[in-house]
């Protein structure tokens, strides 16, 4: 349908039909990679928080996307349904050259602490 008649969902985000000529539709496949994390600290409760632990030691631009993608790929895996937080530990703030305009929302909702050693 999205194909045929992009504007449509244009419509259904409020904006107006010419703006579906700024995009192209398609459906993609997402590869799964295989992420490993730091640590992980399960709680005993539901209750409590599931921690997700990175040290990040090296500047890397892509860190944040690798970093909440590794979380968001646990939880879906999950059976657990515990509230969760991100720690992300660096040695100092000149460290921390992520990119991060994709996920201001993630970093100051209160979900994530970075801290430096």
């Amino acid at each position: 349908m999205f194909q045929t008649f992009p504007q449509t969902f244009v419509e259904l985000i409020n904006y107006p039909p010419e703006t579906a000529n700024l995009y192209q539709f398609s459906s993609v496949e997402v590869k799964q990679l295989a992420f490993r994390i730091d640590g992980v600290f399960l709680p005993n409760a539901l209750s409590q928080p599931i921690y997700f632990l990175e040290v990040q030691f090296q500047s890397d631009v892509n860190f944040y996307s690798r970093f909440f993608s590794e979380i968001f790929l646990y939880l879906s895996k999950s059976e657990l349904r515990n509230n969760w937080y991100g720690v992300i530990i660096y040695p100092h703030r000149g460290v921390d050259t992520g990119e991060t305009s994709r996920y201001e929302e993630l970093l100051n909702s209160g979900r994530g602490d970075r801290s430096n050693v």
